[in-house]
C-alpha cells in the first residue's frame, strides 16, 4: 500500500526552485531554503547565510550501487544554479577544514553526470579531516551497504548549525553536527534510522549516534518525508529499530 502512495505523489514547483522531474524529491522538500535544485544524482536546499546547503535528498538502488563505477573527478568548483552568496575555493584553502561531501562522491559513481555534480560548492560542507575522512566516511559506506541489501533507500543529510559556529573563509559557517536520515521503502516491510554525529573525530560505532527522525527534525528545525501519509510519517520517525538495520 505504500508503495502505490509514493508512486502516486506528485511534487510542487515552489518559488526560487529548480524542481526537474528527478525522483529526488518525491517524498518532500525538507524544509524553506534559499535556493532548492534538484538534480541527477542528488536535491539540495542551499542556504545564503551558512554559504551551504542545509539539507541534500537522494535516492539510491541497489542497481546504482552495482553498477560500473566511473572514476571520482575531484573537479571542486562553485554551483553554477547558485547566483547568491556562495562559498568559493579559496574560502577552504588553509583554513583546516575539508571540503566534506554531502551527497558522498562515491555514491554517486553510477553517473558520470552525478559524479561531476557532486563537486560543487554548494554539496560541500566544512568538516573536520578526523570526522571527514573517518566516522563520517565509515556512515556514507554503511548507507551504500543498505542500498544494496535494500533495493532502494531515500537519504536526507545536513549540517545543524548552531549559535555560537565558527567560520572559515568568507564566513562559510562551521557546522557543530551532522545528521543523516535514511528511509528504506523496499517492500515487503519499511523503516528508517538516523545519525547526529558531532564534527570531530571518533572511534565509536556507529550505532552510538543513532536517534530517532523526530530527534533530529526538532534539532534542524526540517521535516522529512512530509509527503508520506501522517500516520505513516508519524510512526516511522518516533520508532528506534536498530536490529532492523544492523543484522
Amino acid at each position: 500500500m505504500l508503495r502505490a502512495i509514493i508512486s502516486c505523489l506528485i511534487i510542487f514547483s515552489v518559488s526560487g526552485s529548480n524542481t526537474e522531474s528527478f525522483d529526488n524529491l518525491l517524498l518532500g522538500i525538507p524544509g524553506k531554503c534559499d535556493v532548492v535544485i534538484n538534480r541527477r544524482g542528488y536535491a539540495l536546499g542551499y542556504s545564503k547565510k551558512y554559504k551551504q546547503s542545509l539539507w541534500v535528498v537522494y535516492r539510491i538502488t541497489k542497481a546504482e550501487m552495482n553498477a560500473p563505477r566511473f572514476k571520482r573527478t575531484n573537479d571542486f568548483r562553485v554551483d553554477p544554479l547558485i547566483k547568491i552568496g556562495t562559498a568559493v575555493l579559496a574560502d577552504y584553502h588553509k583554513s583546516g577544514y575539508d571540503r566534506g561531501h554531502l551527497a558522498p562522491a562515491a555514491t554517486m559513481g553510477y553517473s558520470k553526470q552525478a559524479m561531476s555534480e557532486s563537486f560543487y560548492l554548494s554539496n560541500m560542507s566544512p568538516q573536520r579531516p578526523q570526522f571527514n575522512r573517518a566516522i563520517w566516511k565509515k556512515l556514507e559506506s554503511q548507507v551504500r551497504v543498505w542500498a544494496r541489501l535494500n533495493k532502494e533507500i531515500y537519504v536526507v543529510t545536513g549540517p545543524i548549525i548552531k549559535q555560537g559556529h565558527k567560520t572559515i573563509g568568507n564566513k562559510v559557517a562551521v557546522p557543530q553536527y551532522y545528521y543523516k536520515v535514511i528511509f528504506d521503502i523496499s517492500p515487503p516491510s519499511f523503516k528508517m534510522i538516523a545519525f547526529i554525529l558531532e564534527n570531530r573525530g571518533s572511534n565509536q560505532p556507529l550505532k552510538t549516534f543513532v536517534v530517532t527522525v523526530d530527534e533530529v527534525e526538532k534539532l534542524s528545525g526540517l521535516d522529512f518525508f512530509s509527503e508520506l501519509p501522517d500516520i505513516i510519517e508519524d510512526k516511522l520517525e518516533r520508532e528506534i529499530d536498530i536490529n532492523s538495520w544492523f543484522k
